[in-house]
């Protein structure tokens, strides 16, 4: 079923609290509350008037006539009726739109919702520990108070009440909000007061076991403790740190960073099946940007259910596959064997597309911010583009190997003494016309020779590579930096960053092993063993990453392997024996190709495949 239906009470369990950070893979939709294990069970009808919900809260009847309470922000239930605010306290929403408390009295803040009981037990462990100060200043005798204690600390000093601090099998630090039942690796202490400043192109905060913060340079690939945005140190002489490429803890950074961003409530998108596209544009542009970073509310017409991940996760999967459709003549693949996207030149022929562009762009931003997968991806310089990369000659061998081999032939042959007469005009074709685009001011007139030749191929490659599409990307990262600027993406190479978007594809290993050819190898030979011996080892995300290494890409055909496509038609992955033992390996994406030198032990040929996957980005490395 596509969308999510309620339940039924059926044991004697408390209400479940429903988490925000549920992965993807959980199971989403509406926790009927049922009733309370060891406790007085659930409360009957109450006709007496009482004081109004809180901002949020929704009061609800189950089928038996109970009564509960859902909490739209915490994703929860709960059959106690939720308290208003103690008296001097108020709810307020920071400029990043997270909910913090004010207590006017003490002037503290705190990012706990505070209750009567809770203020009562502050307010004796303040009178407790006056007296306890006052009788100890009698014998000149200090003390420290540790955050054990019950009380309700200023934010930016101690451990509130209700958390406690714990640590994981992994020796990782994490605390525990024994009121809300959720858990989180943030320090309660600084939540919030992090440097909200971006970090610098190619840098990652990452965290101790101990939750010290501390700075990954993916450009120098080193580490330090000392903040580059600030230059202060967050540990003095603590701990070498080895530098290691973690594309999970790069999108635990990223996840952050957008629960800085994200708004609080929940906006409701209303959308039917048959006019999913145009529903979903109109409505998509009529919010603020901001309002779009709030917790999606997916609603289908006519379809019953609630919208706790599920229904939002399918909107996401259907509308990419209307809105990236070649057939609008948005978008085109990028070649006759190449079926990732990238943007039409022919678009124009809607007068509106430029809109539709701005909208796509808020639309992929808004599947990376709020964790969707969308249907179909792009090719590799699109991502580059998104990753505010430059792109290059290199970068043309994923989506025109043909075009990419001439200008490698134009670049190592010496075209004066072959005769041939080129210029810095190129010919394009669009919806059967062909016209001719000068590379320059009066390209048609300057002719290509040895000397220029380096600045024709680049010119050239650039043009391929964008070739009269400015105006649609440009309206694309306008809706695209309305929801996400780019550089929260700046740590991120093009292939994580197709795996972000598109989602990690669980490989059949039988399937690839069951698929797979080889030349001047055999099926029994010691390099090839060792080399499905190392794939069997690796996790999927390595895999992923020697998928994309070999053919380009990370994500399958809906055949598995069986389907793989070259650029001359269907190709099967393949492994070829070349070169020498020293050698790195070679891929060629236009034919699913790899190239494995005999190497002489398993060891070796460990180290110089995870050096080829985790070292290389882009084309034409050896």
């Amino acid at each position: 079923a596509t969308s999510e239906s309620d339940g039924s009470s059926t044991g004697s369990l408390p209400p479940t609290n429903i988490n925000s950070n549920t992965s993807e893979g959980a199971t989403s939709g509406l926790i009927i509350p049922l009733t309370i294990s060891g406790g007085s069970g659930p409360r009957p009808l109450n006709p007496i008037p009482q004081a109004p919900l809180p901002p949020g809260w929704e009061q609800r009847v189950d089928q038996h006539g109970r009564v509960y309470y859902v909490d739209h922000i915490e994703k929860r239930t709960t059959w106690d009726r939720p308290e208003p605010l103690p008296p001097g306290w108020e709810r307020r929403v920071d400029n990043m739109g997270r909910i913090y408390y004010v207590d006017h009295f003490t002037r503290t803040t705190t990012w706990q919702r505070p209750t009567l009981e809770s203020v009562r037990n502050y307010e004796q462990w303040q009178l407790q520990r006056s007296q306890l100060q006052g009788a100890m200043q009698q014998f000149n005798q200090r003390f420290i108070y540790g955050v054990s204690s019950p009380l309700h600390y200023k934010l930016k000093k101690y451990l509130f009440l209700t958390f406690f601090k714990r640590t994981d099998s992994n020796g990782r630090v994490y605390f525990v909000n024994h009121n809300t039942r959720i858990t989180q690796w943030e320090d309660p202490r600084s939540q919030g007061q992090l440097n909200e400043k971006p970090l610098p192109e190619g840098w990652e905060m990452r965290f101790t076991v101990d939750g010290i913060p501390y700075f990954v340079d993916h450009n120098r690939r080193t580490t330090t403790y000392i903040d580059p945005r600030t230059g202060k140190s967050a540990l003095d002489n603590g701990p070498q740190i080895a530098y290691v490429r973690d594309f999970k803890a790069k999108v635990q950074y990223f996840r952050f960073w957008c629960q800085q961003l994200a708004m609080p409530q929940h906006i409701k998108i209303t959308v039917t099946r048959k006019t999913l596209f145009e529903d979903s544009f109109q409505q998509i542009m009529s919010f603020n940007p901001q309002d779009l970073r709030r917790r999606l509310w997916v609603i289908f017409p006519g379809e019953e259910g609630l919208d706790y991940g599920g229904v939002a996760r399918e909107w996401f999967f259907l509308l990419s596959h209307e809105v990236l459709n070649p057939m609008y003549c948005l978008f085109e693949y990028a070649g006759k064997d190449n079926y990732c996207l990238q943007i039409n030149p022919a678009s124009y022929i809607n007068p509106d597309h430029l809109k539709y562009f701005r909208f796509i762009g808020r639309f992929i931003a808004m599947a990376l911010f709020h964790g969707k997968f969308i249907d179909t991806g792009f090719s590799l310089p699109f991502y580059k583009r998104i990753l505010n990369k430059p792109v290059g000659l290199k970068d043309l061998e994923s989506i025109d190997p043909e075009f990419y081999n001439s200008l490698i032939w134009v670049k190592e042959n010496n075209i004066e003494e072959c005769g041939l007469e080129m210029y810095f005009s190129v010919d394009k074709e669009i919806l059967g016309e062909i016209k001719s685009h000068d590379l320059k001011p009066n390209g048609g007139n300057i002719l290509v020779t040895e000397e220029n030749k380096e600045e024709y191929i680049r010119m050239v490659a650039e043009w391929r590579l964008s070739r009269g599409v400015e105006e649609q990307t440009q309206a694309f990262f306008e809706g695209f930096n309305e929801i996400l600027p780019q550089q929260y993406l700046q740590y991120f190479d093009a292939k994580e960053l197709e795996v972000l978007l598109c989602g990690m594809q669980e490989i059949d290993l039988n399937d690839w092993q069951r698929h797979a050819i080889y030349r001047h190898y055999t099926r029994t030979s010691k390099q090839i063993m060792w080399f499905w011996q190392f794939v069997k080892e690796i996790d999927n995300e390595k895999r992923m990453r020697l998928l994309q290494f070999v053919t380009g890409t990370c994500r399958l055909p809906v055949g598995g392997f069986a389907d793989l496509m070259g650029s001359n038609g269907p190709q099967k992955f393949c492994i070829e024996k070349v070169g020498k033992e020293n050698w790195l390996p070679r891929s060629h994406t236009c034919f699913n190709r790899l190239d494995l030198p005999p190497y002489k032990s398993y060891e070796q040929l460990k180290e110089k495949l995870l050096f080829a996957i985790e070292e290389t980005e882009g084309f034409g490395q050896e």
